[in-house]
């Protein structure tokens, strides 16, 4: 085979792109090119190529064993049917169109792959291309797209901390002004290596627990989202490391408090229409939109499984601390588990969009928005009616109320979110049989990992592997 002959699985041209692209690269000084995805069980994997070896990679893929898919954080591995052994390859090909420059790694560029059996079809466990097929199925069978982005919220701590502890960089209080200033030099060379990434950052502050920060990003296509999720993490990373500090995306970095969130927002559109405003249903919702957002609540219990898949979710997802652990919508409601936000007056038909707040950043971000957009759509495509609105905070709620409103807890642990998905026929088919099967092996793994540990130990177990 030689460099001008088609990539294997239909994308001819790529070769001579990448070339172009190597070129162009090596004139910026950008030597090696980190090739990522993410695994199972939320973690970034990478393998890496030098620039001159793009080309190679667009044609034939860059190996790696297909045994990543039933890996567990700590890599210890999980075996299903078809997954876990020592047999077998897969090749990863870069997706050119969002190959980008690392401003915070100079000498690097970074790109999202798919991964490609050896005889070019698609690997069924792959979380890029089911996302990309849940899209590309809901604009053939219901005229619908979607706009997506995935908040990032982390804990910034010291460096030089003894060992694995986490001590908070920052000491200033929620929200303040203190915390801001203290890490301004490292937020201010965030930003500037976002802006050169072409990331459309739209707020970035402090958080709630100690040490912690949020960023907010601009909307994409779903695919586009969960690629830009990853770039941001891999570049709060790079940047932080350059000032000496250290950071967790874990969804609790330790056994008490308020932990890490990761929240979905997601509109659903139909010839350049928000289906989330305009409407003559609640908040302007369309009828569709009432019927998608009550299609993801009546899954939530299932969708945990891949929203909150970490024993350290566990830690995050506890009553009246905004995580929303309780089956129940509400405009503006930050304790309910779906938050619909409407935006400004004047700005509804574009600003209103759906917040899935149960979902922390060891998700797979590929896999939750598959699994929240089938979700929504079989609700839409079945009319669900969505139950009436939960105000103020759930667990307040008198239970006779919350029965008939059917608001209740979400799983507790992460074998009550594997039962309610091994249950649920709508969400095991989005994903396939494969991943299905490894997402239950994965996730059954990591509970029987963390068996017999107390939340201090959790945290502890968990909290740089994200």
């Amino acid at each position: 085979m030689s460099e001008s002959d088609p990539v294997p699985g239909g994308r001819p041209g790529e070769v001579e792109r990448a070339t172009a692209l190597s070129g162009e690269l090596t004139g910026q000084g950008v030597h090696g090119v980190v090739l990522a995805y993410v695994d199972t069980a939320g973690i970034a994997r990478v393998k890496t190529v030098p620039t001159a070896k793009l080309a190679p990679a667009a044609a034939w893929g860059v190996g790696m064993s297909p045994v990543f898919d039933t890996f567990l954080a700590d890599d210890s591995i999980v075996t299903t049917d078809v997954l876990g052994s020592p047999d077998g390859d897969l090749r990863l090909y870069p997706d050119l169109d969002r190959l980008t420059v690392l401003a915070a790694q100079p000498g690097w560029a970074w790109a999202p792959v798919d991964r490609i059996t050896q005889e070019g079809a698609p690997h069924p466990a792959c979380g890029r291309t089911v996302l990309r097929r849940t899209v590309a199925e809901a604009a053939e069978r219901h005229g619908v797209t979607f706009k997506a982005a995935v908040e990032v919220e982390w804990a910034v701590g010291r460096g030089d901390a003894e060992g694995d502890a986490f001590v908070p960089a920052v000491r200033g209080p929620a929200y303040g002004a203190v915390r801001q200033i203290e890490l301004s030099d490292c937020a201010a060379d965030l930003l500037a290596a976002l802006a050169a990434q072409g990331v459309d950052v739209e707020q970035f502050h402090p958080e709630y627990a100690a040490g912690q920060f949020e960023l907010s990003v601009g909307a994409l296509d779903p695919v586009a989202a969960a690629d830009r999720s990853v770039l941001v993490r891999q570049t709060i990373r790079a940047v932080s490391r350059r000032h000496g500090l250290r950071v967790s995306f874990a969804p609790a970095v330790l056994g008490q408090g308020v932990g890490n969130g990761g929240h979905l927002h997601l509109s659903a559109w139909r010839d350049g229409a928000n289906l989330h405003a305009g409407g003559t249903g609640r908040y302007g919702m369309t009828a569709e939109a009432e019927s998608f957002v009550a299609g993801v609540l009546g899954r939530l219990p299932a969708l945990t499984a891949m929203t909150a898949p970490s024993p350290a979710s566990r830690l995050r997802l506890r009553p009246s601390q905004w995580a929303g652990v309780f089956t129940a919508w509400g405009r503006e409601t930050r304790e309910a588990a779906l938050r619909i936000v409407t935006g400004t007056a004047g700005i509804h038909d574009r600003a209103a969009y759906l917040e899935v707040k149960p979902v922390d950043l060891a998700a797979n971000p590929y896999l939750a928005l598959a699994s929240v957009i089938a979700a929504g759509l079989h609700g839409l495509a079945s009319s669900a009616p969505l139950p009436e609105e939960t105000t103020d905070d759930p667990a307040r709620l008198d239970p006779a109320v919350a029965a008939a409103r059917g608001v209740r807890r979400l799983p507790v642990t992460l074998a009550e979110s594997v039962a309610a998905f091994r249950a649920d026929d709508v969400l095991r088919t989005a994903l396939g049989p494969v991943l299905a099967d490894a997402v239950t092996a994965v996730r059954l793994g990591e509970a029987a990992a963390a068996e017999g540990l107390d939340d201090d130990g959790v945290a502890a177990a968990y909290r740089w592997k994200y």
